[in-house]
């Protein structure tokens, strides 16, 4: 089969690669459209230390099953399908109870980080585990579909954070992860949420998704602007969607006292927080990490339009397109969000 490698940090090429081989629980599934995530980028210079070449990245995917194992029973060949990032070893503790994204043993597809290499959907085929894919209505575009891990990100996000309804929330950060996090908050009862962005196009498009206001925090006192559009409060929640300690604090600083923030940044490994603020106003901070069993409630927000998806996506390019849109990004292309790679263009 054609796969997308990266052979080495910075370079990326297409070539021949053994097709996945089918163990009697996978599932075999021709990729029809796979996302570039954020991730991949961090991997593609080897920064992230997780995408340690020769390696096939990609876990943002959607296509069709061409071969199933012989314990396989829920899916057949032809079946339009889904499938979660993280590969769950379904019997440790944390799988026992629920918790797949905490799992002991887990993987996820497209890393490889030293303790294991699993290859990823930049190719025409991928093998995944049968637990761990969801069947798609046929009527659902495979680039929409392969959007849903993201947005399971954002949903697990919002089932994290406490939400009453009519409460207001603040969205720190309005990239891609962010305008999905506005929408689904927004779908957990909150009745008004400010978006926060340094990017002005951002933040257009974050009220065009469900944003009541947009707050550019290189120009405004992000913690007084949310004052006063709360009573002089303060947001009942504030999620972050950055990960870096300028971004924690401002989302610290917009919170009500007694109310909550949930972290779903991750780009920094160690931040400085403002820990008397905390104690002090009684704050409550949660972690939110990948997704734990939302896909069937995502696939569903997707089918009935509750989700958009469309207006973050950039562009729709080949394998051979690749390469050139890995650069793209990198190089931090203006506008740019979600890329899809399609291996049957």
């Amino acid at each position: 089969m054609k796969a997308l490698l990266l052979t080495e940090y910075k370079h990326l090429e297409v070539t021949d690669f053994a097709e996945p081989d089918v163990s009697p629980n996978d599932v075999l599934v021709q990729v029809r459209a796979c996302g570039i995530c954020g991730s991949d980028i961090h991997g593609y210079d080897g920064s992230s230390g997780r995408r340690i070449p020769p390696l096939v990245m990609g876990h943002e995917a959607a296509g069709v099953v061409t071969a199933v194992g012989e314990n396989v029973t829920g899916f057949e060949p032809g079946d339009h399908v889904t499938f979660d990032s993280t590969v769950s070893c379904g019997e440790c503790f944390f799988c026992r109870r629920g918790d797949i994204n905490l799992c002991d043993n887990r993987m996820v597809l497209g890393v490889s980080c030293g303790e294991y290499r699993r290859h990823g959907a930049f190719a025409e085929y991928v093998s995944v585990p049968q637990h761990i894919c969801y069947r798609l209505p046929e009527s659902l575009p495979f680039e929409h579909a392969a959007m849903i891990e993201a947005v399971s990100v954002a949903v697990h996000a919002a089932n994290r954070t406490p939400v009453s309804l009519g409460d207001t929330a603040v969205v720190v950060g309005s990239g891609m992860i962010g305008l999905l996090v506005i929408q689904a908050i927004r779908l957990a009862g909150c009745s008004q949420v400010i978006a926060v962005d340094l990017d002005p196009a951002r933040l257009e498009k974050a009220k065009t998704l469900g944003a009541d206001v947009g707050l550019k925090a290189d120009e405004v006192n992000v913690p007084e602007e949310v004052r006063k559009l709360t009573g002089g409060r303060g947001a009942d929640v504030v999620l972050e969607v950055v990960g870096a300690t300028p971004t924690i604090q401002t989302a610290i600083e917009s919170c009500r006292k007694g109310g909550s923030v949930t972290l779903v940044g991750n780009l920094a490994p160690k931040v400085e927080m403002p820990l008397q603020s905390i104690v002090t106003r009684e704050l409550s901070v949660y972690g939110s990490c990948a997704s734990s069993g939302e896909y069937p409630a995502c696939i569903e927000l997707l089918e009935k339009g509750a989700i958009q998806v469309e207006p973050l996506i950039t562009a729709k390019a080949s394998l051979e397109e690749g390469p050139e849109w890995f650069a793209r990004l990198y190089d931090g292309e203006a506008g740019a969000m979600k890329v899809i790679i399609d291996p049957t263009r």
